[in-house]
Order: C-alpha cells, then sequence, then structure tokens
C-alpha cells in the first residue's frame, strides 16, 4: 500500500474526486443550459471533467490496496465493503458522464457551425445538441449523487473508528 509522510494515498486520491467531480458537474450543467458559454468555458470545463473522471480509477485502485491491507491487519468490516462497493459504482457513472460532456462539445461546436452557415438547410446538430444537453444535465446529477453516496460512506467507515 502506497503512503505519503504515513498516510495512505486513498483517502488523499479522494479528495480529487470529491472536488473535481461535483465541480464538473456543475459547470458542464452551465454550459449545456447556456449555449453560448460553451465557446468560451468548453478547455477549462473539458479539463476539470477529465481530471476528475481520471481521479476515480485511481482512487479505487488505491482504496483496494489499502482495504486490502486493513484486512492483513484483522480490519473486517461491512462499512468498508459498503464504501468500496458505492466506489465501484461510480466508476462507469463517471465514464459515462466524461464522455457525454465530450459529446456535448463536439455536437455544440457542430451545432454553432450549422448555426453560423449562410444558408442553413438543416437544423440536425442542434437537435443532437439540445439532446446531449439533457443527458448530461442527467449524468451529472448522478455523478454527483454517487460520488456524494461513496464519499459519505467511506467518511462513516474512518469517523466509526473502522477505517483507522
Amino acid at each position: 500500500m502506497l503512503t505519503i509522510d504515513g498516510i495512505p494515498l486513498h483517502p488523499l486520491l479522494v479528495h480529487a474526486v470529491v472536488v473535481l467531480l461535483p465541480l464538473a458537474a456543475l459547470s458542464s450543467i452551465a454550459i449545456a443550459l447556456v449555449p453560448k458559454w460553451r465557446r468560451k468555458y468548453a478547455w477549462p470545463v473539458l479539463g476539470v471533467t477529465l481530471a476528475g473522471v481520471a481521479a476515480v480509477p485511481v482512487a479505487k485502485q488505491a482504496g483496494e490496496d489499502f482495504q486490502a491491507a486493513l484486512e492483513r491487519n484483522g480490519v473486517q468490516n461491512p462499512l468498508i465493503q459498503t464504501h468500496a462497493d458505492l466506489g465501484t459504482m461510480l466508476l462507469p457513472i463517471a465514464l459515462g458522464f466524461g464522455v457525454a460532456v465530450i459529446a456535448l462539445l463536439v455536437a455544440g461546436r457542430l451545432a454553432d457551425r450549422e448555426r453560423d452557415a449562410e444558408a442553413p438547410t438543416t437544423k440536425t446538430w442542434r437537435v443532437i445538441s439540445v439532446v446531449v444537453s439533457v443527458l448530461v444535465v442527467l449524468l451529472a446529477v448522478g455523478t454527483t449523487v454517487q460520488t456524494v453516496r461513496a464519499g459519505h460512506s467511506g467518511s462513516e467507515a474512518v469517523w466509526s473508528g473502522i477505517g483507522s
């Protein structure tokens, strides 16, 4: 198990997840609901989203290592396994959210080009952009809810004295 100055790596890494994913969720909802903000804030939103999503499997692996170390030291508790299960469920939701944000930025850019065309013949990308915006909002909410559930269960395990 990796540590930094004696502190297991997992509790340090989860802070990236619990800060970056909700921040990515809020900012992606903003650009989903206000299309003109996409041009200005697309890159920062994409950066925060990718960093938050990338932090999930890293924190998950560190958590599995931490859990194995605790079990080797005789610590067995259902709160830790509940936390691990909730963290495992977060990964596919966060990945879907990340893909949806990328799709929103691509569809938004193509919708802008379609709108700026001298004689727009279709509204295909504008419709796709609206559909993907709805998907982003739903996945942003789901990602945030699951992040809170996993984080809360981990803090319950720690503050109940189980994970120390």
